[in-house]
């Protein structure tokens, strides 16, 4: 086999494509394509080092997806809000790095409805659409929601999860297309059955901090997936350093081989050889 790239792995590029979603493996400073190894013998090795994202240090685990210890525990990105946003601290004058917050949660986001394994709600910047979609698996997706800040988003979303999901099912996920569902109509019932405590929000945050959004229809995706898995196998590669079979497709941030599936998310900062 040839090696056709190495270095610290991050999560694969995405990009909408015709006709499907374009990936890319993240190796160090190099991109390599992954949509033209469908089909063929992939082999990835894990090259036994893990070096920090932030510090680039060298870790023996890897913490909050491609951090060591101290930076996990110091840095704002890596901090309990970010898995829930509700509950931001910003305001409290306690942020780890006021400069990170205004820059990322102090800023416009989105919260959205995907169809992945079902329908889900989440949330976004602005900016990071439609890459958080592409980065779930998401088939379908549509945003309902604009509001100022990531806490207010975080609030809205609890509103919502009352009444739908916040979290992908991977194995689902990994097994097919999720049936097509009419997102539309989920928005409008989650708006009529939520109004009061969007009202309540609204009075709480003012009426341009937190915005319905109605006029954009939903989108498609597609993914390069030649076949799916009957049985979910997954590779784990802090036991097995080898991770190999004909790849059969990708879809979210996983890769799909005839013997097993692997979230290249997942290892982050890891030192990765690729070979063909």
């Amino acid at each position: 086999m040839i090696e056709i790239g190495r270095g610290a792995v991050s999560k694969m590029s995405a990009q909408l494509g015709e006709p499907t979603v374009q990936y890319a493996f993240r190796l160090g400073d190099t991109e390599v394509p992954v949509n033209p190894l469908i089909g063929t013998h992939v082999r990835l090795e894990y090259l036994g080092a893990i070096h920090c994202s932030h510090c680039g240090r060298k870790t023996k685990t890897s913490f909050s997806q491609g951090y060591c210890y101290p930076c996990m525990t110091k840095l704002a990105q890596c901090d309990l809000c970010i898995m829930s946003p509700e509950r931001c601290h910003y305001d409290a004058g306690t942020c780890r790095d006021p400069g990170w917050g205004e820059q990322f949660c102090m800023t416009d986001h989105v919260v959205y409805l995907a169809n992945s394994s079902g329908v889900k709600v989440g949330i976004t910047r602005a900016t990071q659409l439609p890459t958080r979609w592409l980065d779930q698996g998401a088939s379908q997706a549509l945003p309902i929601m604009r509001v100022a800040t990531r806490q207010q988003s975080g609030f809205v979303e609890d509103l919502f999860r009352s009444q739908v999901a916040d979290k992908t099912n991977w194995r689902a996920l990994l097994k097919g297309d999720a049936q097509s569902v009419d997102l539309k109509q989920v928005r409008d019932e989650l708006f009529a059955t939520c109004a009061d405590g969007l009202l309540n929000l609204q009075e709480r945050f003012g009426l341009q901090a937190i915005q319905p959004v109605s006029d954009i229809e939903p989108i498609e995706i597609r993914y390069p997936v030649e076949q799916y898995p009957t049985k979910i196998v997954s590779f784990n590669l802090d036991k097995n350093p080898i991770a190999e079979g004909t790849l059969l497709g990708i879809k979210g941030q996983y890769l799909i081989f005839d013997t097993g599936v692997i979230n290249i998310r997942k290892y982050t900062a890891y030192q990765l050889a690729v070979h063909q």
